[in-house]
């Protein structure tokens, strides 16, 4: 992977970067570099947007690959027949045994993982045509996860596009919190450990969506499915829901497949040099790719410039984006490993909870108002949520 690293404090002070046109003034940006110095704070547009417009003029071709892919669906419904036919199998074995904890570490977190990146992809209406069948199949797609978040998940991760980077509306963003009492060894690691949860509880934190038909609806089919584990000894029983629950908590710590999480958006190279210098207009790389064998389990999530920058292209089709627009993507920082990203994410001191992007203004809530300032509940319409 990537580049050697300058110390963590020069690094951040460093990169400290200013776009032509900017509208902020001097004093404002060295109020907000003074108050945030430990990210890395930038004035730059999110640079995909900018990649798209050149990447579509270049090879116009690539507009081909968005729309729906109907083999999604097929594969849904497969991982959770699979899910459900262990949490059967495994209904009379003891939690506290080694055979419990080896299946859902290895295969539960591997399928709901695998669920979570479905209902990623679903949510970018790439499975269906139709706006409500994508939401229902997202529904479907989280029983084995045993919590009901499908409905939730997208408003956020929508808004995480259109705002990639910005304070207080990308809820993919570590909370100030995060950044004080979690940037050490052990703060990394419990973090890492237990980051499912910091990525269920964070986006609340931050602002609130609206509630519509489509959240009561995901959480009444939840609640029945999971009711229907328990209550149906013949054929399933609480070690089944626990299965599905710690499936659903292995896939989000320290389990291969979960540095998907980290490695995306987390800074591990070296800020370049003529990015020093404000007048060069250089961003810091805030998007990594992955293209490894891990995508395939993963929706090819692995892939992540490539999805950042078409969000309408399928998980089938990126790897074909890729090959048809590569001088765009192979000059780009990488990862080779996901599992070297998690190691070296908790015990290297020039990587941590602090090394993100992070930009005042320049994204909106879907559906919301602009900038940093937008009421802590998102104006979100009801359609928009559904559509």
């Amino acid at each position: 992977m990537a580049s050697s690293t300058t110390t963590a404090t020069s690094r951040r002070k460093e990169s400290k970067l200013s776009c032509k046109g900017a509208s902020m003034s001097t004093e404002e940006k060295e109020a907000i570099e003074a108050k945030h110095r430990d990210f890395f704070w930038t004035y730059t547009e999110e640079p995909h947007r900018t990649r798209r417009l050149a990447i579509i003029k270049a090879h116009p071709e690539v507009t081909k690959l968005c729309g729906p892919e109907p083999l999604t669906k097929w594969v849904v419904l497969g991982v959770v027949l699979l899910q459900i036919t262990i949490a059967h199998l495994l209904r009379n074995t003891p939690f506290w045994s080694w055979k419990f904890w080896a299946v859902a570490y290895v295969v539960g977190a591997t399928a709901n993982q695998n669920l979570f990146l479905a209902i990623h992809e679903i949510s970018h209406n790439l499975a269906f045509k139709s706006p409500l069948a994508n939401r229902l199949l997202a529904i479907f797609a989280n029983l084995p996860i045993g919590i009901p978040y499908s409905a939730s998940f997208r408003p956020y991760h929508l808004t995480h596009h259109k705002s990639l980077g910005v304070d207080g509306l990308d809820t993919d963003l570590p909370t100030a919190f995060e950044a004080v009492f979690l940037d050490s060894i052990l703060g990394k690691a419990f973090f890492c450990t237990f980051q499912i949860f910091f990525y269920a509880l964070r986006p609340m934190v931050v602002y609130r969506i609206p509630l519509t038909w489509i959240h009561a609806l995901n959480v009444a089919v939840q609640v029945t499915f999971d009711y229907f584990l328990l209550t149906t000894p013949s054929l399933f029983s609480g070690n089944s829901l626990l299965y599905l629950l710690l499936s659903s908590f292995l896939a989000g710590s320290l389990q291969p497949l979960a540095g998907h999480f980290i490695a995306e958006h987390y800074v591990y190279e070296t800020v370049p040099a003529e990015a020093h210098d404000p007048k060069n207009h250089v961003p810091v790389p805030e998007t990594f790719s992955y293209y490894g064998p891990l995508n395939w389990f993963t929706y090819n999530v692995g892939l992540h410039n490539e999805h950042h920058d078409f969000p309408a292209i399928p998980w089938t089709r990126l790897p074909k984006l890729y090959e048809i627009a590569k001088e765009f993507y192979e000059p780009l920082p990488r990862h080779q490993s996901w599992v070297y990203a998690i190691w070296r994410f908790i015990f290297d001191e020039q990587v941590g909870m602090r090394c993100r992007v992070k930009r005042k203004e320049g994204g909106r809530l879907v559906g919301g108002g602009t900038g940093a300032n937008t009421a802590k509940v998102a104006a979100w319409k009801e359609d928009e949520i559904e559509a």
